[in-house]
């Protein structure tokens, strides 16, 4: 793929719409490419999504220098962490140690809308279309929906951890079930009674025996502040819900049991002021994701690419989540600038680059894993010293929020 398939005559096509799809068009349109097309199989509920996103500062220093984040989406800045454990009388607990926490949060829906609307006009965005299957063809790779089958010459797969384009790619290479869950939740902060107590700019990290649950603010769709949770355990919650099948419990689905079953663990394992943070969250509200990670291997074949967590999915104790997805999208851009018109090399590299990041955070994510859920301290026995030099021996790597973008 080189020569008379030079960056402006390729016909590219991105699988995936959410921000690692975005990001992926962008890349192709600064890259050179003039003739892309984004399939994307929902029809407008994207910019709905109200979950939290975090951004570590060093990360969005090199992501904004890269032209995939600006000052211009709606952000809030976290300062430090506070370590909370159940104990005393104190609605927030009994703080086990605080340290800095250089980060800034985002509302994932407001993050998507601001990418998507800086994709050019030329790109065609094709909203209720899901991808069927892709495959390799003697005209470059054909791509099938319900519509009928088109082709292109490059296929970048954006579409998340069961990525119809990596089926294509490696097959054999399947999510795999880290046998525990995270509870998610985020509503109005208006909600939640005496929110002066906890401090503003402060990310909690609330732990109990076989979890933790981490929580801090976002930025709402209308300028107003949102409360984001995440609550990882061990514990069961219902046998309606599968962890074999990688696919979340969404929004309104969990049935009253498994509900009482969170609330119960709450209560039970929590200081009162986030137990009560947790609980007023609404049903409608409330969802559950199981945990799994991998790192395809290869994520590039032909003309079809890997990017985001169709490439690699590392559990969220990372705080890399969305970084990981525009990091890729910035590697893949500068490949492509620098190829001089072979994009096999181009895209060799690319791989070569997001795959060794990748590998580090999947294993950064299992160490966190077993750190914070797995196999957890005897938390209310540990010193503010001890807490610090837990963190650094779960954290060896000092790779906690993404990798340092390496693009050259």
């Amino acid at each position: 793929m080189s020569g008379s398939n030079a960056l402006g005559g390729l016909r590219a096509a991105v699988v995936g719409g959410s921000i690692g799809g975005c990001a992926a068009a962008l890349a192709l349109h600064r890259a050179g490419c003039r003739s892309t097309t984004v399939y994307e199989r929902t029809t407008g509920a994207l910019a709905d999504r109200g979950v939290g996103v975090a951004v570590h500062a060093a990360r969005y220093d090199e992501l904004e220098a890269a032209g995939y984040l600006d000052a211009s989406i709606p952000w809030i800045p976290l300062t430090e962490r506070h370590w909370y454990v159940r104990g005393e009388r104190a609605p927030l607990g009994r703080v086990l140690g605080s340290n800095a926490f250089p980060f800034r949060t985002y509302n994932w829906g407001p993050l998507w809308r601001e990418l998507r609307s800086r994709i050019p006009e030329g790109v065609r965005f094709r909203t209720g279309t899901p991808v069927l299957s892709v495959a390799e063809s003697a005209d470059g790779v054909a791509v099938r929906t319900g519509g009928g089958t088109e082709q292109h010459d490059l296929v970048i797969g954006a579409d998340g951890h069961r990525s119809v384009v990596r089926a294509a790619v490696c097959p054999e290479e399947k999510p795999r079930y880290a046998g525990y869950l995270a509870w998610r939740g985020a509503y109005p902060e208006s909600r939640l009674p005496d929110s002066g107590l906890w401090p503003r700019h402060s990310c909690a990290y609330v732990v109990f025996s076989g979890g933790h649950v981490v929580i801090y603010r976002i930025p709402g769709a209308n300028g107003d502040v949102r409360v984001n949770w995440v609550l990882y355990t061990t514990a069961p919650i219902s046998p309606g819900v599968r962890g074999d099948d990688p696919a979340s419990v969404p929004p309104g689905a969990l049935d009253g049991p498994a509900r009482t079953q969170l609330y119960r663990l709450v209560e039970t394992g929590l200081p009162p002021f986030w137990a009560t943070l947790i609980t007023l969250t609404r049903p409608e509200e409330l969802f559950v994701q199981p945990m799994y990670d991998f790192t395809a291997a290869p994520g590039v074949r032909g003309g079809l690419v890997l990017l985001g967590d169709a490439a690699t999915v590392a559990r969220p104790h990372t705080g890399a989540g969305a970084v990981k997805a525009l990091q890729d999208a910035s590697l893949l851009e500068a490949a492509l600038r620098a190829a001089d018109g072979d994009v096999s090399a181009a895209l060799s590299g690319y791989d070569a680059a997001r795959s060794a990041s990748g590998r580090s955070m999947v294993d950064l994510g299992r160490r966190l894993g077993r750190a914070l859920v797995e196999d957890t301290p005897e938390w209310g026995a540990l010193s503010g010293d001890e807490l610090d030099a837990w963190w650094r021996q779960a954290d060896a790597a000092g790779a906690f929020g993404g990798r340092r973008l390496t693009t050259g």
